[in-house]
């Protein structure tokens, strides 16, 4: 697990992020290891953002510091093995929703992966889809935002309206109202645990 701290509180910058991940891409490439990731922003008590991201080694392989590499020029990094990867993920993800909009920069990203195929970039983009058209849409149709028009079912080609409207009072107070349910939500939707096997009935000890 890698930690990337802002030496300055305001010094963030949109790309900073990305050119750490590109460089950290380019080494591990020279190694011909496939570079998997996924990462999450958090806002310090002091205001500087800085970020904890998880990246998967082969076994006998170490990243070196990327501040001491130059890598990282904007303050410091910690770097750790993570023995329980998804405990540290739900850790820091948890704590996104209460901190959104109170202190984060304009325009930063809360979170990021990379490096997944197929199956676990259908189960990203899942996750990622608001909670009523995760109702109605499966992996296999991997809906899509476009432009103009909303999410559509690239499967199927049909746009899937919200049914959230955004009404603004005289006095600027914002409401949202869900004006429908889709029907047969939640039914035969292959969700991202659809291929587990069926847990057994549980029968009561005698």
């Amino acid at each position: 697990m890698l930690t990337l701290t802002y030496r300055e509180v305001g010094a963030w910058n949109p790309r900073h992020i990305s050119d750490l991940l590109r460089l950290v891409r380019q080494w591990l490439g020279r190694r011909g290891v496939r570079f998997r990731y996924v990462w999450v922003a958090e806002l310090q008590q002091r205001g500087a953002l800085h970020y904890h991201a998880l990246i998967w080694l082969p076994r006998g392989l170490t990243l070196p510091k990327p501040d001491k590499q130059g890598w990282w020029p904007h303050g410091s990094t910690r770097i750790e093995w993570a023995r329980q990867p998804a405990g540290y993920l739900v850790k820091y993800a948890s704590k996104l929703d209460s901190k959104v909009g109170t202190g984060f920069p304009p325009g930063a990203r809360l979170h990021g992966h990379g490096g997944l195929e197929d199956f676990g970039r259908s189960v990203a983009q899942w996750f990622n889809l608001p909670a009523w058209a995760r109702e109605v849409c499966d992996l296999a149709g991997r809906a899509v935002r476009r432009k103009g028009v909303g999410l559509v079912d690239r499967q199927s080609g049909i746009c899937l309206p919200s049914p959230w409207g955004v009404s603004i009072s005289p006095a600027g107070t914002v409401t949202a109202t869900r004006r429908w349910s889709y029907i047969h939500a939640l039914r035969d939707v292959a969700g991202p645990f659809s291929w587990l096997p069926e847990a057994a009935p549980c029968v009561p000890s005698p």
